[in-house]
């Protein structure tokens, strides 16, 4: 898969800016960068890791001089020579201005000179197949530019200095030395003996599955921690849950007034609590009603309600619960749920006690675990810290440290880990029916290719340059 030509990209933001960077990398970069740019020195005889002032000229194509062309720019030229580099080759960052129509000047002329246009994600392409960093790190490197929230950065630095590499690698090493000692004996059954050795394989079998089970147990954190909670705020009509998202996001994005059915589509808003990076929908208050649009918001915030990641149910502590009422707790009781009783700074005559017991009786009194409940006031902004706290331990299961965890935050590694635990519970199935060792051997290599997968020691092309198209351009 390997591409020695030289490429190049804009890799700053296509927007005006204080500072452009125009980056190329490939065999033939210093040879491109004489070409057009005059400074006191040619950049092909600078030393690598050292940067240059001069100006960026229009190129002259060999045999032809362009008389009198001013700089498009003046600029400072960052020269790096393999292998020291983020791709491993020769490369060149042009750092220039940062206006739109000056870097698309400079790469133009970059590209009249000799370079190719990069795909989208190439560099990092060429960083993964020079060795520079395994699959894992590279995907890593987009989750870091993508982040939304501080746990999301953190687990993407984390995995970009190779805590999924290393915790991969020590797996894959185990299972290759004794798929190696399995074929070792089974080549020369006259010195090596495998007579018992599938009990001493079974124990290093289940040490493995309980490592690769708590992986895979922590993509659910890890899909939290990279792609939000997704959030749906339900209530009756003037509960308070248009209150509640303008006080979540500090702004006044929903309409408030105290008309019954204001709300009568979703909102849509990102929110960012302890870390956490909340995707949540105000939707329509649910009621009974004629009104054929507010009947439509209704059943669209059922909808909602029924694919969210949790439910927050805001009920106005002010005013009895009715059937309504009842409708919204038959859909929280069953996912999971946090339910706010609003308007604390009135008399209110909903207590937590009161609501525990209209879901237990909505249960038919079968014993579950109580739905947590706080008191707030979206008037007075209290009890938002509590709710913060709870869902922090709802989600997080405490708090999170990246020194030591590894936490799965893509679809593609944890399928990788589900294949490899099942082919090691085959492994575990041949060595309890007494199956001959070389089943044992199969199944191991199975399981060890799977895990490639992660690191893309395994990894095809196609794989390969679908991760990467998902890259944004210039890197």
């Amino acid at each position: 898969m390997k591409n020695t030509s030289t490429i190049a990209a804009i890799s700053t933001g296509m927007t005006n800016s204080g500072i452009g960077i125009v980056r190329m990398s490939g065999d033939e970069v210093f040879t491109i960068i004489d070409k057009i740019f005059k400074g006191k020195m040619k950049l092909s005889e600078a030393p690598s890791h050292t940067i240059h002032h001069g100006y960026i000229m229009e190129y002259e194509p060999e045999g032809q001089t362009l008389r009198n062309q001013p700089p498009i720019d003046e600029v400072l030229v960052m020269v790096m020579r393999a292998p020291r580099t983020y791709t491993g080759e020769d490369t060149v960052e042009i750092d220039c201005h940062g206006g739109t129509f000056v870097l698309t000047q400079i790469l133009e002329n970059v590209i009249k000179a000799g370079a190719k246009p990069a795909e989208p994600g190439e560099f990092t392409k060429r960083a993964f197949l020079n060795g520079k960093m395994d699959l894992s790190q590279a995907e890593a490197v987009i989750d870091v530019i993508n982040s939304k929230n501080e746990y999301a950065l953190k687990s993407s630095i984390s995995q970009l200095k190779g805590s999924v590499r290393n915790k991969i690698t020590d797996i894959r090493n185990k299972i290759i030395y004794h798929t190696a000692f399995i074929e070792t004996a089974l080549d020369d059954p006259e010195h090596i003996s495998v007579d018992g050795y599938g009990e001493t394989l079974k124990g290093v079998v289940d040490e493995i599955q309980e490592t690769l089970g708590e992986l895979i147990d922590s993509a659910d954190d890890g899909r939290t921690i990279k792609e939000g909670i997704q959030t749906v705020i339900l209530g009756k009509p003037n509960a308070g849950k248009s209150s509640l998202l303008n006080v979540l996001t500090g702004k006044n994005r929903a309409i408030v007034t105290d008309i019954a059915g204001t709300t009568r589509d979703v909102l849509e808003e990102q929110i960012q609590l302890q870390g956490l990076s909340l995707n949540v929908i105000d939707t329509a208050g649910i009621r009974d009603t004629e009104d054929i649009i507010e009947k439509m918001g209704v059943e669209k915030a059922k909808e909602y309600a029924l694919n969210a990641d949790l439910i927050i149910y805001v009920v106005d502590a002010s005013r009895e619960l009715d059937e309504n009422d009842d409708e919204i707790l038959r859909i929280v009781f069953d996912q999971k749920s946090i339910i706010l009783l609003n308007k604390s700074d009135l008399n209110t005559i909903i207590t937590k006690e009161i609501l525990q017991k209209r879901i237990q009786k909505l249960r038919n009194n079968e014993k579950n675990e109580e739905i947590p409940a706080i008191s707030i006031s979206t008037k007075e902004e209290s009890g938002i810290k509590e709710l913060e706290n709870v869902l922090k331990t709802m989600f997080l299961h405490g708090d999170i440290q990246m020194n030591d965890e590894v936490y799965i935050t893509n679809i593609r590694q944890k399928t990788a880990l589900q294949d490899a635990y099942e082919s090691l519970q085959k492994v575990l199935i041949s060595i309890e029916n007494q199956m001959p060792e070389d089943f044992y051997s199969i199944d191991l290599m199975d399981a060890y290719e799977s895990l490639g997968n992660i690191t893309g020691e395994t990894v095809g092309e196609d794989l390969a340059n679908e991760i990467f198209s998902k890259f944004c351009m210039g890197k």
